[in-house]
């Protein structure tokens, strides 16, 4: 059989801070069990507006 091709799992930047920012909101559990289109518009515009400050102080 031939070579197995390995898939590198790259998280983009901006990725992170969603995943940061869900946490520090206490919203990455619901997110990682019911997925991310399942949060509620309030929900991701609070994680967006964590973000955005995120990106503006680095």
């Amino acid at each position: 059989m031939g070579k197995k091709k390995k898939i590198k799992k790259t998280v983009n930047p901006n990725e992170k801070l969603k995943i940061e920012a869900a946490m520090e909101l206490g919203l990455l559990e619901k997110a990682q069990l019911l997925g991310w289109d399942k949060l509620t518009a309030q929900e991701t515009g609070k994680i967006g507006a964590l973000v955005k400050k995120m990106l503006k102080h680095k």
